[in-house]
Parts: structure tokens; C-alpha cells; sequence
């Protein structure tokens, strides 16, 4: 099992290289990320975008395109629809938004003729390496889903299992995060969380322990489960965190990425391949990082 983006990398090099189809590639910290990737033999890439533009940007960061395959398409809508589609027919194995809106980007994956619809429900993975812990933690959905259900819940839980599987968690531990660790009507997350529970108790959510609802505390600290007097496997020892909803997860993903000394990585699962969906104030390590998740995710698919 990988407990460090160090070890991830060193995992994914030991496979098959991969290659990333990207869409709008004449963006530099994406170029850098895909040069990096190439590099350590983590995944080759196929460029899609204005071959000059990608070409001058190379230039400036002393990138070698020997050995990539551009595609020239100027216009970017049309550009991210080609790497779909080099996903689609197996011509590469994952696809990466480059220099263009997420809303355009995503319109192209789930196109109903080229895109990558599965009929399952798309949902974010982030993954963090966290100085302090000595696993890595999953957290979801921070960009996404807004305001999962119960039955939006059940499919997050299962996409971040998969992810969490790919990177060699056995039985992934996953907890419904909430304000408190009992359950209230008043709060409908407490309730979601104990219905999960009882699903996966009852064998309806399967490869997993489920359990909460959980406090943030109460899923990540052995101390604060022991003092409130919480028990159980995943008290203490969450893998995943299931938030209730976007605005909770993506706060917590922004904290922990800005006030903190942790490394992250992220893709959008629930499609026939990963979908590497990065911000332009994502690190250059962030990209990295996101390109070795999706290749594990590949691999174990």
C-alpha cells in the first residue's frame, strides 16, 4: 500500500507506461507536468492544442516534443473533444484539461457520441499526503457534486474505494463526515451517514468498513475517538472522507492545501477512464501527482 505520493510515483513506474491525452495543451505548468511525467517514466502524452503556442511554450521551458505526438487544433472546444476521443478509441488511456474552462471540458467528456459516460455517477477524488499521518487520506467530493443524496452517496463512496483499491488499500476505511458523531434528525448528513452504515453492515456497500457519522476529529484522531469514547475500525483510522456536501469538502480541500505542508493529487472517476481535471492554481506537483493517480486508476481497471 502507498502511503506517500513518493511511493505512488514509484509504484506507477514499476507498471506499463501510460500516455495522457491532453486537451488544450499550450499551457505551461500542465507542459511541465507532462514533460515531468514522461521524464520518470510515469506516462507518455499525445498534445492536442495550437502547435505553435505548444511549441513556444516548450521552448521556454526546455521541453524536448521528441516523442510527442501533437494534434493541431486551434480551436479549444474542438481540441478537447479530440482527446476525449483518443481516450475513447483507445488511443491513449486518460485525458487532462489543459488551457480551457472546466464547463467546455467536461461537456466534451460526457459528449454522447466520443465521450466517456459509463451510466455511473462522475464524482472527484482528492488525495492527500499529510506530514503528520502516516496514511494517505481520500476526501470527496470537493468539485463535483454539490448536494449529494443518499443514493449519490452510495456511488461517491464506491468511485473513492475503487481509487483507494488502485492505490493498494486492501479494505478501505471511510467516514461520513458531519458537525457531530451522533445521530440527529435535524442534521440530515447524521442521517445519510447512519443509513450508509447500516447499508455497508448489511453488505449493500461492499469492499469498504463504513462508518459515522464521524466529526472530523472522531475520524482522524485515535486520541480524540478514545477521549469522546468512540470506538470501532474506522473511528481514528478513516481512509476516505465522504463530506456532505461541496461547500464542506471544498473548503477542507483549500485548507488543507494552502495552510498546510501536504501534497495533494486528484481525478474524476466514474467514467470508462480517468479524467484529470487540475486548476490553473494547482501546483505543478498537483499535476504530477494527479497524472500518477490516474495511471494507477488505469492499471488496476
Amino acid at each position: 500500500m502507498a502511503k506517500t505520493f513518493e511511493e505512488v510515483l514509484s509504484k506507477v513506474k514499476q507498471g506499463k507506461m501510460r500516455t495522457v491525452a491532453v486537451a488544450v495543451a499550450q499551457d505551461e505548468p500542465v507542459l511541465e507536468a507532462v514533460k515531468a511525467a514522461k521524464e520518470q517514466g510515469i506516462a507518455n502524452a499525445i498534445l492536442v492544442g495550437d502547435e505553435r503556442a505548444i511549441k513556444e511554450i516548450a521552448k521556454q521551458i526546455n521541453m524536448d516534443l521528441e516523442g510527442f505526438e501533437i494534434v493541431h487544433e486551434e480551436d479549444s472546444v474542438k481540441a478537447a473533444l479530440k482527446a476525449v476521443e483518443l481516450v475513447s478509441t483507445g488511443k491513449a488511456d486518460m485525458v487532462m484539461k489543459g488551457l480551457i474552462d472546466t464547463a467546455n471540458f467536461l461537456r466534451a467528456v460526457l459528449n454522447k457520441e466520443i465521450g466517456l459516460r459509463t451510466g455511473k455517477l462522475m464524482s472527484h477524488v482528492a488525495v492527500f499526503e499529510i506530514p503528520k499521518y502516516d496514511r494517505l487520506i481520500f476526501m470527496t467530493d470537493a468539485a463535483f457534486n454539490m448536494y449529494p443524496d443518499i443514493k449519490a452517496k452510495i456511488d461517491i463512496i464506491n468511485n473513492s474505494v475503487f481509487v483507494a483499491k488502485a492505490i493498494g488499500v486492501d479494505m478501505p476505511k471511510v467516514a461520513p463526515i458531519c458537525a457531530v458523531e451522533v445521530v440527529n434528525p435535524d442534521m440530515p448528513a447524521t442521517v445519510d451517514a447512519s443509513i450508509l452504515s447500516k447499508m455497508n453492515d448489511r453488505g449493500q456497500i461492499k469492499d469498504c468498513i463504513v462508518d459515522g457519522p464521524f466529526a472530523l476529529d472522531i475520524a482522524l484522531s485515535m486520541e480524540a475517538a478514545k477521549h469522546k469514547k468512540v470506538g470501532g475500525q474506522v473511528a481514528g483510522q478513516a481512509d476516505i472522507m465522504l463530506l456532505p456536501n461541496i461547500e464542506a469538502a471544498n473548503v477542507m480541500y483549500k485548507t488543507l492545501t494552502y495552510t498546510t505542508e501536504s501534497k495533494n493529487g486528484g481525478l474524476l472517476v466514474g467514467t470508462s477512464a480517468p479524467v484529470i481535471v487540475t486548476s490553473r492554481a494547482d501546483s505543478f506537483e498537483t499535476k504530477l501527482n494527479s497524472i500518477a493517480l490516474a495511471a494507477l486508476v488505469v492499471a488496476a481497471k
